[in-house]
């Protein structure tokens, strides 16, 4: 049995926009302004370091909470109008499934995000473990999200293919014994000198390819 794992924003959807537009709204809400440039200069961080970081006076862990929460609200309303799946991304669900593969989302992402994000995926339902920021105590790139993933599905880390587009990502699926892919998105191929493959876009990819790196 082979599977493969998926993290979930830059790989399955097009999330970036989203992101800065519903961190730009909070900001107006608060009646600062977060530009475009900063955000870039984000990517990667959690709230909690955003927010302290961008705004004066001490900030409670509960004010944070409340303001991630308004954020990740708005990001879904966003998403819901227009969802910016990532090309080909259904297209490999499928053929990953159809060939026998077991299929996982591995995200530092909020469940609720996630959730939303595999109703609106077409192929988003043959997606059987799913695990989020709420089922980990440490994030990437400590591997404990995608060997959370691994058991779930049953499938020993080794026969695992990680899709990842962030190089923390990349990491924590060689700490865990798995084959990484790295999506370029809007890094370049020698960000992912680690990666076991590094590629433009999904269409780049199938389940022969993958199983050929995974040496079956």
């Amino acid at each position: 049995m082979l599977a493969a794992i998926f993290d979930m924003d830059g790989v399955l959807i097009n999330s970036y926009r989203a992101h800065f537009e519903s961190w730009r709204e909070v900001y107006k809400e608060l009646g600062s302004d977060y530009s475009e440039e900063a955000f870039a200069a984000d990517f990667g961080r959690t709230s909690g370091d955003i927010l302290r970081r961008t705004l004066s006076g001490d900030l409670t862990d509960e004010r944070i909470r409340q303001l991630d929460d308004r954020k990740e609200s708005l990001y879904r309303d966003i998403i819901r109008r227009d969802f910016p799946a990532m090309d080909g991304a259904s297209e490999l669900i499928n053929a990953l499934a159809d060939d026998g593969f077991r299929l996982a989302i591995g995200s530092s992402g909020p469940p609720e995000n996630i959730a939303l994000s595999l109703e609106m995926i077409p192929g988003g339902e043959r997606i059987s473990a799913v695990v989020t920021r709420a089922d980990v105590t440490r994030g990437k790139p400590d591997p404990q999200v995608f060997q959370i993933a691994a058991e779930r599905l049953g499938v020993p880390p080794s026969r695992c293919a990680v899709f990842e587009d962030a190089v923390h990502g990349i990491e924590a699926a060689n700490r865990a014994g798995m084959t990484s892919i790295a999506l370029t998105g809007t890094m370049s191929h020698d960000e992912f000198n680690d990666a076991d493959l590094v590629v433009d876009s999904l269409r780049e990819l199938s389940p022969q390819r993958i199983r050929e790196l995974l040496g079956n």
